[in-house]
């Protein structure tokens, strides 16, 4: 099983706003939950909420962004406590990839280990990004692990993302499960020479 994962492309969401952490990826009351389904439907609710009452909306609610591939925020994303539920609600909604300014160093160690690609790139990148969605939320935006780069509208835009992680993802071994069932035929050949395993066969 491939667990590859070296680009992203879809439309693209973007949520503007530095300092947006966990309780506002995924309010507290969804954390009770035994499996993380259904929580897309919950991501960003009380911000949702909060800017309905206002007579405003928010990207999540927008038509225009529903199906969304690649998520574009700013500075400090993620921040907050360590739920792994935010990057899990943001996955569930849909979201395959994050670009972002910066990130909150659990919140995109959960991204990696969940295999959801989380690269940086400058503020001014990241806000001309978003300005491109909006101008045009039919127009692709791909994210290249290989090139390290992000694309939209003809125009590229430089991101970083950790050798370690990067190779991670390059290579599949982000998936800890996906390698120990890929290895399960030489645990088993393993097994099968150690005496104390065999001793009352």
């Amino acid at each position: 099983m491939s667990s590859i994962i070296s680009s992203i492309s879809g439309r693209g969401i973007p949520v503007r706003g530095n300092d947006i952490d966990t309780d506002r990826i995924i309010p507290a009351r969804f954390l009770r939950c035994v499996t993380f389904d259904g929580l897309g439907a919950h991501a960003f609710e009380d911000d949702r909420l909060q800017l309905k009452a206002q007579g405003k909306l928010h990207s999540f609610d927008d038509a225009r962004f529903q199906g969304a591939k690649v998520l574009v925020a700013n500075s400090n994303f993620g921040c907050g406590s360590s739920r792994e539920h935010a990057p899990q609600a943001i996955a569930k909604w849909g979201v395959q990839a994050i670009v972002a300014v910066s990130y909150s160093e659990i919140f995109h160690g959960n991204c990696v280990a969940m295999g959801l690609p989380a690269v940086r790139v400058s503020l001014a990148d990241s806000e001309a990004i978003q300005s491109a969605i909006e101008a045009d939320p039919k127009a692709e935006v791909s994210v290249d692990l290989q090139a390290m780069q992000v694309k939209i509208a003809g125009k590229s835009f430089a991101c970083q993302l950790g050798d370690g992680p990067r190779k991670q993802f390059l290579t599949g071994q982000w998936d800890a499960l996906g390698e120990l069932v890929d290895g399960l035929p030489q645990v088993k050949a393993k097994a099968a020479k150690l005496p104390y395993l065999n001793a009352f066969a």
